[in-house]
């Protein structure tokens, strides 16, 4: 799909969600790209800005497996990742093994423009946070009874949960300006600890004004080995669209690993792109003068 002006392409996680859960997902990522394109791209604000803002109304979206309702550990505890990317000037900034926090994108957001560093981990990731300003919350204000039974099946089965819920956001400015971000709580049952995708810079999520930008979901320990969204950037650069790049780079997912996942991806030009291997995928995309959604 080609735009022009801003655009914006959001995603819920790609999985295995029953089709109730697919209507409230599709749901939610409509409502986070309208008030996000609403609140900033439409009134001339910045694509930085408006990633972090559908990601955050996502965080707070239990249906989604990011902020509160995320995935919990074998252990029964929440720990959060993230990451946002800039294309302008290729800043970034990640957090993961975050203890609850409300908006981990809003603490890697804060990484970013602090500038020392990129990824902070762990007791790491929490001590930046305080002095950013950002608290913790008590943990079972963002663990929600979905994630406590996702992880009683889990335990029970030791079988792959149902679902996915990963999210993120591509966008372009009236400025073409791009940027892109991703949350997400991880895998239901992973070992603490565990860091996916997510916010690996080139694996999760990527932005580069004069190449493109996706966000990842799905296995991250697959995504992490093909560095997925560098992949798929680097076939916009090299004349793919950002729908054919994102199909290469799942097909290329699939063979080499043998694991499922999706992606939206957006082209300098405003060229949107999404794909899945997986049963469903969340999604939703605003421009000016238009919308769509899907699942």
């Amino acid at each position: 799909m080609a735009t022009s002006g801003f655009c914006l392409l959001v995603h819920g996680g790609a999985g295995r969600r029953p089709p109730e859960e697919r209507v409230a997902g599709r749901e939610g990522c409509a409502s986070a790209a309208q008030r996000a394109a609403a609140e900033v791209l439409a009134r001339g604000g910045s694509a930085l800005d408006a990633v972090q803002l559908a990601v955050e109304l996502l965080e707070d979206d239990p249906v989604f497996n990011a902020g509160t309702g995320g995935s919990l550990t074998e252990d029964g505890t929440l720990e959060l990742d993230a990451s946002i990317m800039s294309g302008v000037d290729l800043r970034a900034g990640a957090v993961c093994s975050l203890t609850p926090h409300r908006h981990p994108i809003a603490i890697a957001r804060a990484v970013l423009e602090d500038g020392r560093h990129v990824l902070y981990a762990g007791a790491g990731a929490v001590a930046f946070a305080k002095r950013a300003g950002y608290v913790p919350v008590p943990p079972e204000s963002m663990i929600t009874p979905g994630a406590r039974e996702q992880l009683a099946r889990w335990l029970a089965a030791r079988a792959p949960a149902s679902g996915g819920g990963t999210v993120g956001a591509v966008a372009r400015d009236r400025q073409g300006r791009l940027a892109a971000a991703t949350s997400t709580g991880g895998i239901t049952g992973k070992r603490p600890g565990r860091v996916g995708d997510s916010p690996v810079i080139g694996a999760g999520t990527y932005a580069d004004d004069l190449r493109g930008a996706a966000s990842a979901t799905g296995v991250g320990e697959g995504i992490l080995r093909i560095n997925l969204c560098a992949r798929v950037v680097a076939g916009i650069a090299a004349g793919a669209s950002a729908q054919e790049a994102s199909c290469e780079g799942l097909t290329a997912l699939g063979e080499r690993i043998g694991v499922d996942a999706g992606l939206i991806a957006l082209a300098p030009d405003g060229r949107l792109g999404w794909a899945r291997s997986t049963e469903s995928m969340a999604w939703a995309a605003v421009w000016e003068g238009g919308e769509a959604d899907g699942c």
